[in-house]
């Protein structure tokens, strides 16, 4: 840490912030700082897939979050992972590659006011660092990267998908026959069957495709900084250095400016100053938190906590959003399931060699290998929840496997109107924010939960799965009204790690909108405070309908390009 100043600052070195430093870096006139509150990405669970059962609830790992107790799962608290360590979140996700559907986009632009948001100009933004698996022999004229698309194929991969990029995309390693039969029950029950979700309309079923390379975990760490950013002078990153607020100064038109950031090393406070931009990467709650933390934000919860004001925003914070899966477990006969396969110490040694040898098998495994889209009721204009389906069954993460053979059908909301808050409790950096999701607390989203139970009922009961001899074993056949559903939802749902929407995007004259629809933080008077813009999933409108790592990417990349057009 001798140097303190920089062109550029990031804070935190998870999914969005290792793509900008990435890119940042690569004007080698800007000298760029990326700051990670967690230590190194060198743990050797981060890696192997099946290791985030080993890093979710771990202090190497994991921020250690839990939510205040919500009404909506009937007074419970749930534990709320969040990345901590390079790479974020993208260490310990399910490595899910997933984009959502273009109406998402679409709706972001409206938001904003901006078309640049829209699906076909974000889908360049994705296709910018992918590597996809199936375009890895197509030349890079034939529609791989951002090349044109062959005359050969019109709209094949090529139009959808990037090659030679740094963020890698394979298949899965595995299969399951009873994961095979759930696809045919879910075709017989009218889901078309999908090779790929990616394309803008994710309606079908099909094994996801994974964010590996050769059977290990493929974190933002090693695709974006490793060994790009360590080889050029003008990049550095301090670890386990956690950012206690940011600096700013108010010149004398009154306009104010983020001059740079404190930190906190452990043993000392330093002070770095960013002579262009202070970049906020810190994500859905580590953001919003430094924002009040500093004096940005609602004004009655700054003052409560002894906070000066700074700029009356209050709309950070708020706007949570959240996918909350309802975990439906049936006891099958006849198909292993990792219950049964990892229930001795001779299946335990079997699944070890077996990746050892082939780098396969149940321990490159993401946590879900399966899923579906479709409609909860015939009268939803669009997909709008998700199947996470599993050849497994536990009483909740973390806990041990049953000892009987069974799969797990979770299923979410994809669209969620329940709002909720991520607000800190004190003046203290170290103190973690009070987070309150607020699950089910719309009639909108206890009907589809209510609907969703139903609709899983209704593939477990088609011809497919007969054979294996489904028995619903949670929430339970005897539930059936909209009541007894929603409020069964509320004991065995959890949420799958998607928050959102805390710093979000919007129009000018939004009064709840934190950042425009480059970015960069506004000042609560009209104008906007200099030097400094958020880039991570906190600047959502609405949440994605889908896993949210990768458009967190594809936030960074086309928000890169604002930052430093070169």
């Amino acid at each position: 840490m001798s140097n303190t100043h920089f062109d550029y600052i990031i804070i935190g070195g998870g999914t969005a912030g290792c793509l900008l430093a990435n890119r940042l870096s690569a004007d080698p006139s800007r000298h760029v700082l990326l700051i990670e509150a967690g230590r190194a990405d060198d743990y050797h669970w981060i890696h192997i897939p099946v290791g985030y059962l080993y890093c979710i609830g771990n202090p190497r790992t994991d921020w250690l979050y839990t939510t205040q107790p919500d009404a909506g799962l009937n007074g419970r608290s749930l534990r709320y992972p969040r990345g901590k360590t390079l790479g974020g979140c993208s260490s310990i996700n399910g490595m899910i590659y997933m984009r959502g559907q273009a109406r998402d986009y679409d709706g972001w632009a409206q938001a904003t006011a901006d078309s640049r948001w829209r699906w076909e100009h974000c889908l360049a933004d994705f296709k910018a660092h992918e590597s996809h698996y199936k375009l890895d022999s197509t030349p890079a004229n034939t529609g791989g990267g951002s090349g044109p698309v062959s005359p050969q194929e019109p709209g094949g991969w090529g139009a959808f998908h990037g090659r030679g990029g740094e963020w890698r995309v394979e298949k899965q390693r595995l299969r399951w026959d009873i994961l095979d039969a759930f696809a045919q029950a879910a075709q017989q029950a009218g889901i078309p069957a999908t090779d790929d979700f990616n394309r803008g309309n994710n309606e079908g079923v099909g094994y996801f495709e994974v964010n590996q390379k050769s059977g290990l975990r493929w974190n933002t760490a090693k695709a974006f900084l490793r060994p790009t950013c360590y080889g050029r002078p003008n990049f550095e990153m301090w670890t386990s250095a956690q950012v206690s607020r940011l600096m700013l100064e108010t010149g004398p038109d009154g306009a104010q400016r983020c001059t740079g950031v404190q930190v906190w090393n452990g043993q000392e406070m330093i002070q770095a100053t960013a002579e262009r931009e202070v970049i906020l990467s810190a994500g859905s709650i580590g953001t919003p938190q430094i924002l009040q933390l500093s004096g940005i934000g609602p004004p009655g919860l700054l003052q409560e906590h002894g906070v000066p004001v700074a700029a009356d925003l209050p709309g950070v914070g708020a706007n949570l959003q959240d996918h909350l899966q309802i975990r439906a477990v049936f006891k099958i006969q006849g198909a292993p399931t990792l219950n049964t396969l990892a229930n001795s110490t001779w299946g335990k040694a079997r699944i070890a060699l077996e990746y050892a040898l082939k780098r396969s098998g149940p321990m490159s495994m993401a946590p879900s290998q399966l899923g579906a889209f479709t409609r909860s009721s015939p009268d939803q204009p669009w997909p709008n929840i998700e199947y996470h389906v599993q050849p497994l069954s536990l009483d909740a993460f973390g806990e041990p496997l049953h000892t009987f053979p069974a799969f797990t059908a979770s299923v979410c909301n994809l669209n969620p109107t329940s709002r909720g808050t991520v607000q800190i409790r004190s003046n203290r950096f170290e103190d973690a924010p009070a987070i309150s999701p607020n699950y089910l607390s719309t009639p909108e989203d206890r009907k589809v939960a209510a609907d969703s139970l139903r609709v899983t009922r209704r593939i477990a009961a088609q011809p497919a799965l007969a054979k294996y001899q489904p028995q619903e074993w949670k929430p339970g056949v005897q539930f059936d009204t909209d009541e007894e559903l929603a409020r069964l939802a509320g004991d065995i749902a959890t949420t799958i790690f998607h928050p959102v929407g805390t710093t979000r995007m919007g129009a000018d004259g939004d009064a709840m909108a934190v950042v425009d629809s480059e970015l960069r933080v506004r000042d609560g008077r009209g104008g906007r405070i200099g030097g400094l813009r958020v880039v991570d999933a906190g600047v959502m409108p609405s949440i994605t309908s889908g896993n949210t790592n990768s458009p967190t990417l594809m936030i960074a990349e086309k928000a890169a390009r604002w930052i430093n057009p070169r």
